[in-house]
C-alpha cells in the first residue's frame, strides 16, 4: 500500500529531532501550554479578541468550556508553579466575569432560570414546600457548594 500523495515524508533527521523533543518536553510544559491556549480561546470566544461590534457574535457554550478545562487544569500545575501563575489566575478570573456579563445580557439562559448546569436542589425532608424566608441567609448555594460557581479569587 502506498502513501497518500498529500502526507509529507519525514527524513530519518526530522524523526530524531522528533524524538529528541518528545524526550525533553515534560507534561508540565503540555499542561502549562494547554492551560494558557484554553484561556485565549475563551478570550476569543467571548469576542475580546476583536474590536467591538466587529467579529463572531460570542459562543458562550465555547467560551465555558474553556473556562472550566482551564479550571481543572490549574490544580494540576499549581503544586510546582504557584509563584508564576498570578498572571493566568487573574486572567481566568476576567474571563470568568466576562462570561457572567455576556450571559447576563442575554447571551444565554441563566442558570436560575433551568440553564440546566446547576444540579437541582435536593429536598432535605424538612416539610418542603415552606416558604422561604429571603431576610435570611441559608448559606451556600448547591452551585457554590459543589464548587461549579465561580467566585473570584477563590
Amino acid at each position: 500500500m502506498s502513501q497518500p500523495p498529500n502526507e509529507p515524508q519525514l527524513t530519518e533527521e526530522q524523526l530524531r529531532q522528533i524524538e529528541a523533543e518528545m524526550e525533553r518536553i515534560t507534561v508540565d510544559d503540555v499542561l502549562l501550554q494547554t492551560l494558557v491556549t484554553l484561556l485565549n480561546l475563551a478570550a476569543r470566544k467571548a469576542g475580546l479578541a476583536s474590536p467591538p461590534g466587529e467579529g463572531p457574535p460570542p459562543d458562550l457554550e465555547q467560551m465555558r468550556q474553556a473556562i472550566d478545562g482551564a479550571r481543572a487544569i490549574l490544580p494540576l500545575v499549581e503544586q510546582r508553579h504557584a509563584d508564576q501563575l498570578g498572571p493566568v489566575r487573574d486572567t481566568l478570573s476576567q474571563l470568568q466575569m466576562a462570561y457572567s456579563q455576556l450571559r447576563g445580557q442575554g447571551g444565554g439562559q441563566p442558570p436560575d432560570e433551568g440553564g440546566g448546569e446547576e444540579p437541582p436542589e435536593e429536598d432535605d425532608g424538612g416539610g418542603g414546600g415552606e416558604p422561604r424566608d429571603p431576610e435570611k441567609p441559608e448559606g451556600p448555594g448547591p452551585a457554590q457548594s459543589s464548587g461549579r460557581l465561580w467566585v473570584p479569587g477563590q
